[in-house]
């Protein structure tokens, strides 16, 4: 598997060797599930922002609006 060399101080570093205290059996698991939440929660962040984007532009064109309104209308018949 790749390794890759990382810098760390303080508190970060205190907070993997308690890996232990969190559930962890090895500094290795703790840190890749770090990762993997705020690889997540960074994903989440772009999604929200594109949903606010589009939402701008829908709110914003009228045709836009009017052929969505016609399309869910016929879709419900």
């Amino acid at each position: 598997m790749p390794q890759v060399k990382v810098t760390l101080e303080g508190k970060a570093i205190e907070f993997i060797d308690n890996h232990k205290k969190y559930g962890y059996s090895s500094r290795t698991e703790l840190v890749r599930d770090a990762i993997a939440l705020l690889q997540q929660q960074l994903e989440q962040k772009e999604l929200e922002e594109s949903a606010r984007i589009y939402q701008q532009i829908y709110e914003e064109d009228t045709e836009l609006q009017e052929l969505t309104d016609g399309a869910a209308t016929e879709w419900l018949e």
